[in-house]
């Protein structure tokens, strides 16, 4: 029986050490290529597992090598490539086929992404494949379906307590119902992405139940402590991710007899990544889900699955290694599949995550901008995109091979992640302005127009983060709340404009379930004792299809929202410049109040125009001919609303507007 978890402690145990595999060795040849090859040339489809081998097999290598015995780790790996492949049926294997001809085809300007909670939004997966028209209205190309593996029961971090990686939780449905919803996805052009959460397991998982059993082999699947010794001095550097509810690092387990790793919750497990044991379990469940249709797999947690003495045990080297290998044995057995790093850290972190150094265009393909979300709401409250041009304008070059995620918010909070140098440079305190973007999202600033709570107040650090929807935090509650038209009405504006920044940054803009519709909060999750005390359930309301059967009528806020926001990933689709391999310049040409999204694409030049401010602002038409915009004809094309815009002197642009020029 597990205690609670201990909050203070004091510095980290030795780096973890692999254990010897239980593997018996192979004759092979020398060199880890050419043994790696000529065990891909022993099965019926060998010519074709050795040209991807050719392709992906020294990136393989290169991640393990740091980490792992190669000898004794690389037939494990190849046999469970050649069972995946073998097991792949037809209409995989034609997917495989169709994306090695087109590489690109997650950085498409057509990608939309749209993320939910498959029993929120429909019941159940056979639910949520009923209503793939649904979908299709809104020009969704790219489905994230939130934690749908067995969690453990009772309390389960919203599904990221994983009992089980290859069942589904039983409400849903199961595994043939989700390989049938993937089938379906396919024949409607949308691309299926699942969470996979690396960093821990539900204390029900069977790797943990054996662990407790006493099975030496799955004990080395975790990290447990007979003293609090190594846990007090690990948790000297070890942030608090939970300190409300789930303070400390560590969990004392009477089976165990020890003190269980536990970063997160007293009943999530920690891997020990270390274990070759351990990557090569994963690896054959990245299969299996690819072999169920998966198109895209959400690494969640990806920064803390190594461990390392005096550290945060986030964003380590090993990190991005291990990231290289198992996408390495994606792309060899199922050429169809791709990685989304949940990487939600300091920008100057994140782009590893997508590959930087040694590790470049070989990791994820995909990341979330975490950064572009928290600037675009800090500049929304403060009228002043400043120190989002300043905060953008530091990102590292990413690969081209790679595509943000763009987003207003998702299921989780909003963690104010402002760097204090970047506040600096435009003239703010970065702690005051953090603790003034918590306190006006929650609603409490004078003249704020948002209605959402803080999430995990830190007394210690000043740290508050926020929960609340989009409709919620852009105005349209509280305008609802008073029956003024005209407040409503720019609320309305205030979310279009949101949005119109992430679908015209580049990259995959990822809608959040509701916001479609302009749903407020849900403030009913407190009547439901698992989500009662954790008030991310705010923003995660569920589908009122009444009103989604109704989102043609444009009388009403939400259809008046989901049109909008149809239009612009309808429109998106036409605009190659927003193809993700562009990178996006973020400019203030003038007024603190306009923002510039600028792309240089071969198919022309885009700049996307923002008013983030609810008055009518005025620039100067020159900056966008300086860009290049215009050319003799001194007018742009304006998309979203279909019209010539003449580049004069002085261009007047009204409250919250938004524009996405080309010539």
């Amino acid at each position: 029986m597990a205690l609670s978890k201990r909050s203070k402690a004091a510095a980290p145990p030795p780096a973890v050490q692999a254990p010897a595999s239980a593997v018996a060795d192979v004759s092979l040849p020398t060199d880890p290529f050419l043994a790696g090859r000529e065990l891909l040339g022993r099965c019926p489809d060998g010519a074709l597992l050795q040209t991807r081998w050719d392709r992906w097999g020294r990136d393989l290598i290169e991640g393990l090598a740091p980490i792992y015995d190669i000898p004794a780790v690389l037939p494990r790996i190849i046999e469970g490539i050649i069972a995946a492949h073998d097991q792949r049926k037809p209409s995989l294997r034609q997917r495989d086929l169709e994306r090695s001809y087109q590489p690109d085809w997650y950085q498409q300007s057509s990608m939309v992404g749209y993320a939910m909670y498959a029993d929120r939004f429909a019941g159940d997966l056979n639910g949520v494949r009923d209503n793939i028209d649904y979908l299709n209205d809104l020009g969704v190309t790219y489905l994230h379906l939130m934690p749908l593996l067995k969690p453990r029961t009772g309390p389960n971090d919203g599904g990221y307590a994983v009992a089980s990686y290859r069942e589904v939780k039983p409400e849903l449905g199961t595994m043939d119902d989700l390989e049938g919803l993937a089938d379906e996805l396919h024949g409607n052009d949308i691309s299926l992405t699942l969470d996979l959460v690396l960093n821990h397991v539900a204390d029900q998982h069977d790797w943990a139940v054996r662990a407790r059993a006493g099975e030496a082999k799955y004990r080395d699947y975790f990290f447990c402590y007979a003293d609090r010794a190594q846990p007090d001095l690990l948790e000297q550097t070890l942030p608090e991710i939970f300190p409300d509810f789930a303070p400390g690092s560590f969990t004392w387990d009477d089976d165990m007899r020890g003190w269980v790793w536990t970063t997160f919750n007293a009943w999530q497990w920690d891997l020990n990544w270390a274990n070759p044991d351990v990557f090569c379990e994963f690896a054959d469940v990245i299969l299996y889900l690819a072999n169920r249709g998966a198109d895209c797999l959400r690494l969640d947690a990806i920064a803390f699955i190594w461990k390392r003495v005096g550290t945060d045990c986030q964003g380590q080297p090993e990190v991005h290694a291990i990231t290289q290998a198992l996408r390495a044995i994606a792309h060899i057995a199922a050429p169809a599949l791709i990685l989304k790093a949940e990487a939600i850290v300091a920008p100057q972190l994140l782009v590893p995550y997508l590959g930087q150094g040694e590790h470049a265009g070989k990791v994820s393909e995909i990341a979330y901008h975490n950064s572009l979300m928290v600037q675009i709401w800090s500049a929304l409250a403060a009228r002043d995109a400043r120190l989002m041009a300043r905060a953008l304008g530091r990102f590292p070059t990413v690969p081209t091979t790679s595509a943000w995620g763009t987003y207003a918010r998702c299921h989780d909070d909003i963690g104010w992640a402002i760097d204090d140098a970047d506040a600096a440079a435009v003239g703010y305190n970065g702690f005051w302005h953090r603790r003034f973007l918590a306190d006006f999202y929650k609603g409490d600033h004078p003249g704020s127009f948002s209605r959402g709570d803080h999430f995990q107040v830190n007394e210690e650090t000043g740290d508050r983060r926020t929960s609340g929807t989009a409709a919620s935090m852009t105005g349209i509650e509280l305008a609802l709340s008073s029956g003024d038209e005209g407040l409503l009405q720019l609320a309305i504006d205030r979310l279009h404009c949101v949005y119109a920044m992430v679908y015209g940054f580049g990259g995959i803009p990822l809608l959040f379930m509701g916001d479609e519709l302009a749903l407020t909060n849900d403030y009913g999750f407190v009547d439901v004792p698992e989500h009662a005390d954790d008030n991310r359930w705010l923003h995660r309301p569920a589908m009122p299809w009444t009103l989604a059967e109704s989102r043609s009528d444009l009388g009403t806020v939400h259809g008046k929202v989901f049109s909008a926001v149809r239009h612009l990933g309808h429109t998106r689709r036409e605009l190659p410049q927003l193809h993700a391999a562009t990178q996006t310049e973020v400019l203030v040409p003038h007024d603190p109040a306009i923002v510039l999204f600028v792309r240089r694409h071969a198919a022309g030049l885009y700049v996307g125009v923002f008013n983030i401010s609810d008055s009518w602002r005025t620039f100067p038409g020159g900056f966008l001919r300086n860009l290049g915009l215009g050319g003799d004809s001194a007018r742009a094309f304006e998309h979203l609303q279909g019209q010539q815009l003449a580049l004069l002197d002085e261009i007047s642009i009204p409250p919250y507007a938004a524009w996405w020029l080309t010539a």
